[in-house]
């Protein structure tokens, strides 16, 4: 089955996805990923104010309430980060400065969430993601070979990095990288980094599952496995597991059958929970050894970002991350942990202005996505997200999983009780 864009929304989307490496090669995934919402935002802003009472329904625009749960969250994030940088001073040119990276980051959570009210199949970005994921698949030889053949490990940096952002590495055109703690090679293609790659590689692997076509869907899933293994992440290829079994228990949950099993489990769990508590103890310690240095580094950044919160500032923050000292290899306080992070940079208000979306997106999801596969799919993209807060900064990111964030806007949007539907 073919299938083609047919409006401007579902055209941005397309080629927006479909054309990464593209933008990869002038080294403008970042600003791509940062515009894109936007230009999307204005065409919906021009839709919407076009309606009227002779509008059929099928074509409103009408907002869910979880949506406008998200619009406000993000809104809040803003006022924070104004606070926290009168607080300390930091000045008005720093202030604005802060509000185009709040333009570029949290204000693409709410904007892409509200973009899945426009008329976009979701089947369209399940489609486009596949696509993608063959690209990867077809260049990843010449990734592999470059790193075979020692060639320079980053190509060259655009002259895109002009506009601004949070580093030159957002802006390079790499081949590979060497890993500083094992001295072997690992990959980040179009992102800035190895483990975001594993980050998006999990929510294309669930959008590759959705695919109806066949060789679309196989090219998909082996593109999107690929994508979270070659970062040597551990979070990526433990979210590839883990976010199957979540969603499949969280969507299965109320049948008797599940229910039974559950008691049988509890039973049968109590009895073994030494062993058990024990195993879960050594796949941890495991875990954290595989890459010891970096566990030490994010556990002590996060030690030192909770400190100086609750010292300083725990109700608006700092207002800006800061350079850590020489024991996080000058790793910025705040980095590296969304929690963290915005309890450092945005204080308690900044904390509960992505917890109260999270929870309440969570809710929703849960209900809708026992009897309907978008939101099912949205519920699996959320929990993606989640495990993710553990280990990056979302805002940073949000220009990579913008296709995630709408497919949670379009899950917001089904009625609960429904089955599925080709929506938009």
């Amino acid at each position: 089955m073919k299938i083609q864009p047919e409006n401007f929304p579902e055209r941005v989307v397309w080629w927006s996805i479909v054309g990464m490496y593209g933008f990869f090669v002038i080294g403008g995934v970042y600003v791509a990923g940062s515009v894109i919402g936007w230009i999307l935002f204005g065409y919906f802003c021009k839709q919407w104010w076009l309606q009227n009472e002779e509008t059929p329904n099928h074509e409103r625009i009408t907002i869910p309430w979880v949506t406008w749960i998200w619009i406000v969250g993000m809104l809040v994030m803003e006022v924070a980060l104004v606070l926290g940088h009168l607080d300390f001073n930091l000045g008005i040119g720093l202030i604005i400065k802060s509000t185009i990276g709040w333009a570029k980051g949290w204000a693409l959570l709410a904007l892409f969430p509200l973009m899945g009210c426009l008329k976009i199949r979701p089947q369209l970005v399940y489609r486009a993601v596949c696509i993608l994921c063959f690209h990867t698949l077809l260049l990843f030889p010449f990734f592999f070979l470059a790193y075979i053949a020692h060639l320079p490990q980053v190509l060259y940096v655009s002259p895109l990095k002009a506009v601004g952002g949070p580093g030159p590495y957002f802006f390079d055109v790499p081949l590979y990288e060497i890993d500083a703690t094992t001295g072997v090679g690992r990959w980040r293609f179009f992102t800035p980094w190895a483990p975001a790659l594993g980050f998006v590689g999990n929510i294309y692997f669930i959008f590759s599952l959705q695919e109806k076509e066949r060789k679309w869907r196989w090219a998909g899933i082996a593109g999107s496995i690929l994508m979270c293994i070659v970062p040597a992440s551990r979070l990526a290829l433990l979210s590839l597991v883990l976010v199957m079994a979540i969603t499949w228990f969280l969507t299965n949950f109320r049948h008797p059958i599940m229910m039974m099993c559950i008691g049988i489990g509890s039973f049968v769990g109590g009895i073994l929970s030494p062993i058990l508590v024990i195993s879960f103890e050594n796949f941890v310690d495991g875990f954290k050894g595989a890459r010891a240095a970096s566990t030490r580094v994010r556990q002590t950044l996060g030690e030192i970002a909770v400190d100086r919160w609750w010292n300083d500032a725990p109700i608006w923050g700092h207002g800006v991350v800061e350079e850590g000292p020489h024991l996080v290899e000058y790793m910025p306080i705040g980095s590296h942990h969304s929690w963290f992070g915005l309890l450092f940079v945005k204080g308690a208000v900044g904390f509960a202005a992505l917890a109260i979306p999270m929870i309440f997106s969570l809710l929703d999801l849960l209900i809708k996505a026992q009897d309907n596969a978008e939101a099912e799919v949205g519920l699996s993209v959320l929990i993606i997200i989640f495990l993710y807060t553990f280990g990056e900064n979302l805002e940073i990111l949000a220009y990579l999983f913008w296709p995630g964030l709408l497919i949670m806007g379009i899950a917001f949007r089904q009625p609960p009780g429904m089955p599925s539907e080709n929506v938009g």
